[in-house]
């Protein structure tokens, strides 16, 4: 979902289409034109020896929601070589509280385990999940130890976190998601690569030429 142009209705109920169907590939993914390369280097959290990835993503998003089982597909498959990780955007204050529910999840070590829950939570149960109290009562009826889960929730580490992601999120001038940045140097997303199946392809290709040095 591009920042600019969501919206309430295709944000809550789900209604926008995936990409376009993946491209051929008769050639390498080309800078500028499948792919962005960044002006400066983003710094990354990877040790020197593994290429960093980043999902941006919003739980909100349905673009987001319908690629999560072909990303978790993905990474499921990635070489000890790459680091994966995701960083909540928020494109505007009121996406805050999702970026701490997903911290409060890493924190307490479930994010693998509770990441489809929230996007089936959202997308297919139609629940609401965009105030503190929304999701501190979903957590409440879902398995998750509530008063643990409040305590990471407003944590002086997650409100920490959430300053990097913003800066995450604007060093690689994220334009929609879902979006990957690779190794602090370069930038995809669906628009850029015309689908999703396709920026994933790309990744891939970047992280060979990562590897490169």
């Amino acid at each position: 979902m591009k920042r600019r142009t969501f919206s309430l209705a295709a944000t809550s109920l789900g209604l926008l289409p995936l990409a376009s169907p993946v491209l051929a590939q008769s050639a390498a993914p080309k800078a500028g034109a499948d792919f962005v390369v960044l002006g400066k280097r983003v710094p990354v959290e990877a040790p020197p020896n593994k290429v960093e990835v980043i999902e941006f993503f919003w739980y909100n998003c349905p673009h987001c929601n319908a690629f999560e089982p072909q990303l978790e597909a993905w990474v499921a498959k990635l070489p000890p070589h790459v680091a994966f990780r995701r960083v909540p955007v928020a494109f505007q204050p009121s996406f805050e509280p999702q970026q701490r529910l997903y911290y409060a999840l890493e924190a307490m070590g479930k994010v693998n385990e509770f990441q489809s829950k929230v996007f089936r939570a959202i997308h297919q149960q139609r629940q609401k999940l965009t105030t503190d109290d929304d999701i501190l009562a979903w957590v409440g009826a879902n398995g998750l130890d509530k008063a643990k889960f409040t305590e990471q929730f407003k944590s002086f580490s997650v409100a920490s976190k959430i300053r990097q992601a913003k800066q995450l999120q604007d060093a690689y001038q994220v334009a929609g998601v879902p979006a990957l940045g690779i190794a602090g140097r370069w930038y995809v997303d669906g628009d850029l690569a015309k689908s999703m199946d396709r920026a994933l392809q790309v990744t891939d290709y970047l992280v060979g030429e990562a590897r490169k040095g």
